[in-house]
């Protein structure tokens, strides 16, 4: 199937061309398009997700979560929404300006750019980049920055605490990750998403790679900064850590960021090790972007169901478990794999 993202860009290209616009004019409108979709897309994902978070918490901690504002609590979160929209905006007088101010969009950004190498579906995909697994860890891998700005540039020792626990988690936890990614590219041979996913055509990776799937797994959760590893928030010591000084709609926009990075975590996830948008058991009738979102879904709630069912970490017990455990277990799978792939290809 023809890349349908790819179909409709062009065609909206080619109506701006015939309107007398330049190609940078053209570029930059088409840059502004992709950007509102992926928003809007985000936007409506968070008010999902956030609900439904809170949903799920409910009923792990027998209680029955938000149940007034409309029916089972569904406009809960546009009430929250227009509260925040109400309130007023500060920036406290000591804070580093400009790092504070641009710590919360710089943080949304990266998460824009990552849908564009999901496979959402067959043939629906943004950016089908040759090297696509490494363009989303060289893009990923920029969040930590804003969280380290919002940090320093509060002038709050709780917030500067919380962005170097963010720092620290986050380097710490990439290195597990990309090693984990390592097994499934040498399978597959190909770092294109797509790729990965037609790879799997007879069997899903989380089969022939298990042991990379739960520590990519962990990893992830630890670089979502997600319970049990949501030290650099962690509100039993830090208040609210690098967040303490964000008034509501700052704070909203790396809620948003958190929610969007929940979601394309999942999505890599999906597509690496659980066949992406492939239809199990030869179900194929089903359009492909309904499985993909299933599983995708499927996954958040798995990170949920952690996030209420498990303790926050120790911070030294978070190191420990990242450089003494998951790291040098990745390593080794890297190496068991490359010896059965010799193995299957030689006898």
């Amino acid at each position: 199937m023809n890349n349908i993202f790819l179909t409709i860009a062009d065609m909206l290209r080619s109506l701006f061309l015939g309107f007398g616009l330049s190609e940078y004019v053209v570029e930059l409108v088409m840059a502004a398009i992709y950007a509102s979709v992926v928003f809007a897309l985000i936007g409506l994902l968070v008010l999902i997700l956030v609900l439904a978070e809170r949903k799920i918490s409910g009923y792990i901690q027998l209680r029955p979560g938000p149940n007034r504002v409309g029916p089972h609590g569904i406009f809960q979160l546009i009430a929250d929404m227009l509260k925040m929209l109400g309130k007023e905006s500060i920036t406290p007088a000591a804070v580093d300006k400009w790092p504070f101010v641009l710590a919360p969009i710089l943080m949304f950004v990266p998460t824009m750019l990552l849908y564009a190498v999901i496979p959402f579906g067959e043939g629906m995909v943004a950016a089908d980049l040759n090297l696509g697994v490494f363009y989303f860890i060289a893009i990923g891998s920029l969040t930590t920055l804003p969280l380290f700005m919002a940090g320093w540039s509060s002038s709050n020792k709780y917030s500067l605490i919380g962005g170097m626990r963010a720092v620290a988690q986050m380097v710490s936890y990439e290195l597990p990750l990309i090693f984990s990614i390592l097994g499934v590219i040498m399978i597959a041979g190909s770092m294109r998403m797509n790729d990965i996913v037609l790879a799997q055509s007879g069997m899903w990776f989380v089969i022939l790679q298990p042991i990379a799937f739960l520590v990519f797994f962990i990893s992830a959760l630890a670089e979502l900064n997600r319970a049990p590893f949501d030290l650099p928030e962690g509100e039993t010591e830090l208040t609210a850590g690098v967040f303490t000084e964000y008034t509501p709609m700052r704070f909203a926009l790396f809620q948003m960021a958190e929610y969007g990075n929940v979601f394309i975590m999942s999505g890599l996830m999906v597509t690496l090790f659980l066949g992406g948008w492939q239809a199990p058991f030869g179900l194929t009738f089903i359009p492909s972007y309904i499985w993909f979102f299933a599983k995708v879904f499927m996954m958040i709630f798995v990170i949920m169901w952690v996030r209420w069912t498990f303790p926050r970490i120790r911070v030294d017990k978070l190191m420990d478990f990242g450089w003494k455990f998951l790291l040098p277990v990745s390593l080794v799978n890297i190496f068991v794999t490359g010896i059965g792939i010799y193995l299957f290809q030689n006898f």
